[in-house]
């Protein structure tokens, strides 16, 4: 996470608080920003017809990043009296007592305001107005766990929310592919944000936090699968609706075999099983990309 040169400069305690940052911010866990980033790129390429501003580029990568950093350090600060209590998050820098708590919200209200002020500075006023819809879901999502089975659903919309505001930045506009694109990417993340919840269920249903994973109870790979087959049906229908060609339709369908892999990952619900299936999302999301981009150019 620091460069060995850096590393070696610094006195020990700052090394220490560093690493803390880093795992704060899932700096060393890049899964997260990779899930928000393909979808982003989708919109930005799709809007852009194959051709998306170098600007908007850049804002929006950067902007994934910074928001992703933001929402993990809300989300520790939402469940750091949750945390110690699960086998997975127990040793989180903020739950053990090695961050304070108006640190981690500090780290949110300043990544927050850097992508803000990217939008403002180098967007349009479209953009800017969804921006505010997309630093609420960010802060709500975290706090869904005590009141709701359906928290995933309300990622799903945080994580997809960068689709619209893409889509404006590039083209000043939405459209009914826009919503498409925003409706397949809330339902992938639920899915997969499903078999994420399965590996800390157990725990979850000893402390009282709800998820998909525990409301879907014994049905939750069948119901995963049924998510996983509306997001194809959907990225179909917008490959007909944009006029892709055969390059994208491959993507598709890789992401669809990558889908039943995920089944097969899953099978028997073990942490191991359920989290490579969670992690694997990463190809399926790059397939469509690569597809795109592959139809795009050609």
């Amino acid at each position: 996470m620091i460069p060995d040169m850096l590393q070696n400069a610094l006195p020990e305690h700052i090394h220490t608080r560093l690493i803390d940052y880093a795992k704060l911010l899932r700096i060393d866990r890049p899964i997260g920003t990779l899930l928000l980033l393909w979808p982003t790129w989708w919109a930005l390429w799709l809007a852009g017809e194959g051709s998306p501003s170098i600007a908007n580029l850049v804002v929006f990568t950067l902007g994934v990043f910074f928001m992703r950093a933001a929402g993990c350090a809300i989300n520790d600060f939402a469940d750091r009296d949750l945390d110690r209590h699960v086998k997975r998050t127990k040793d989180r820098p903020l739950t053990a007592g090695r961050i304070k708590a108006w640190e981690a919200l500090a780290l949110f209200g300043g990544l927050s305001l850097v992508s803000f002020l990217m939008v403002l500075l180098f967007t349009n006023p479209m953009t800017l107005y969804l921006s505010f819809g997309g630093a609420l879901l960010a802060f709500i999502y975290p706090f869904m766990k005590r009141h709701t089975h359906l928290p995933q659903l309300f990622l799903g919309a945080a994580f997809s929310w960068a689709i619209p505001m893409a889509w404006a930045a590039e083209a000043n506009e939405l459209s009914q592919l826009t919503w498409l694109l925003f409706t397949a990417n809330v339902l992938w993340t639920v899915a997969y944000d499903t078999l994420y919840a399965m590996v800390d269920r157990d725990d979850d249903v000893r402390i009282g936090i709800k998820s998909t994973a525990v409301l879907f109870g014994e049905a939750d790979r069948a119901i995963v699968g049924v998510l996983q087959t509306m997001v194809i049906v959907i990225l179909l229908m917008v490959g007909g609706q944009a006029e892709l060609g055969s390059f994208y339709y491959l993507g598709v369908v890789v992401m669809a075999g990558l889908f039943v892999y995920q089944q097969y990952l899953a099978k028997d619900r073990s942490r191991e099983g359920c989290f490579k299936a969670f992690l694997n999302n990463n190809w399926a999301g790059f397939a469509v990309f690569a597809g795109l981009i592959l139809d795009l150019v050609t």
